[in-house]
């Protein structure tokens, strides 16, 4: 999908979700397991987030907000 001509530019934004479950990913496992590191042709931003309680969801926007600005 990242490979697709109309989202060449795109930012590419990962919620690392669930992270109130005690079998949840780390956001540095799941950075691991997309292969993240390896991403040299565009930005990315993960954050770990809780979906039910909107904790870190303020994080992302902030986030993209910076990589956007930059």
């Amino acid at each position: 999908m990242l490979a697709e001509d109309e989202l060449r530019e795109a930012v590419l934004l990962v919620f690392a979700n669930k992270q109130d479950l005690p079998n949840a990913l780390s956001v540095n496992e799941v950075t691991e397991r997309l292969g993240l590191n390896q991403i040299r042709n565009r930005q990315w931003y993960i954050q770990a987030t809780c979906a039910t309680t909107g904790d870190g969801l303020y994080e992302v926007l902030i986030g993209f907000q910076h990589i956007v600005q930059a």
